[in-house]
């Protein structure tokens, strides 16, 4: 059972500190009795840095004097930041919270890790792709005793935007991709699909929650979609509901699927900050959470 927050929009550009133009798709965790969404929010200059907003309860938010993580501005990876770290992705290993983010400059897209234990402070350990790549999630456990991850690297073989899986002895080096699922031509995801929110282990495999996008005269739609990978090899596809659409509570509900129905996220109002036609997942459901 899915029902959308009444109190909805809980962030809007003007309960930050400073100015900013938008406020957009957020990490999320539950860390120390404490909800803590990592929002990816464009200043008054046009580009993205990383904000954090804690909540008590899980509804109400308060952004924080300042951003966590702002582009690179000297130093040999600032090339890579020149404009802006954007859609970041959070996991609990071992104890440990891992952000995953993407880095953008004219050289293309590639993904940024980052360590911390407290959200007080963020340890840059490195970039773990090469352009161009989004969409990265990490697993919340091993697999086999390795690192587990799923993005999308953007082959120019077709213009593939599909989602890979890959394996690491440390978080930082890393091989053995395989093919997870390819887009659907003709379909709700037939334009290019990506991984949301970090997989969640389940007794029966991994729950993983996706996005895919299908362009239209009137400009890109995301929707959600859910799919079940194998528990000891997640490049195996064990389920992925595709059909029938029902409404439901203002959403577009396919069976584990959601489409941007609500108004708010049809519109490119500022006052509203919604992408149009967007809908993203970036952390799976936090109430009730230990």
């Amino acid at each position: 059972m899915l029902n959308r927050y009444e109190g909805n929009p809980i962030l809007t550009a003007s309960d930050f500190s400073r100015p900013v133009n938008s406020v957009f798709n957020a990490g999320a965790v539950k860390w120390n009795g404490e909800y803590l969404l990592l929002n990816r929010v464009e200043t008054l200059e046009g580009t993205s840095c990383l904000w954090l907003a804690r909540s008590r309860d899980g509804y109400h938010f308060i952004p924080d004097p300042a951003p966590a993580i702002v582009p690179l501005v000297d130093g040999p990876f600032a090339i890579y930041e020149a404009h802006g770290i954007e859609d970041p992705r959070i996991s609990v290993i071992d104890d440990v919270c891992y952000i995953t983010y993407v880095a953008y400059s004219s050289l293309g897209s590639l993904i940024g890790l980052v360590e911390t234990r407290d959200f007080q402070t963020f340890e840059r350990k490195g970039f773990i792709s090469l352009p161009d790549n989004k969409d990265v999630v990490l697993f919340p456990g091993k697999v086999d005793g390795l690192y587990v991850r799923l993005d999308r690297p953007m082959g120019v073989v077709g213009l593939r935007r599909d989602i890979w899986v890959s394996y690491s002895p440390d978080l930082l080096h890393w091989g053995g991709s395989r093919l997870v699922m390819k887009t659907n031509p003709g379909r709700w995801d037939s334009k290019r699909i990506g991984a949301g929110a970090p997989p969640i282990r389940t007794d029966r495999g991994w729950l993983l929650i996706y996005h895919g996008v299908r362009g239209t005269a009137s400009g890109a739609i995301y929707r959600l979609g859910v799919a079940l990978l194998d528990p000891k090899d997640p490049s195996k596809v064990l389920g992925n509901l595709k059909y029938r659409t029902i409404t439901f509570y203002g959403v577009a509900f396919q069976p584990l699927r959601l489409s941007p129905h609500n108004p708010m996220l049809r519109s490119r109002n500022p006052d509203q900050q919604a992408d149009r036609f967007s809908l993203f997942p970036f952390r799976s459901p936090l109430l009730g959470e230990s």
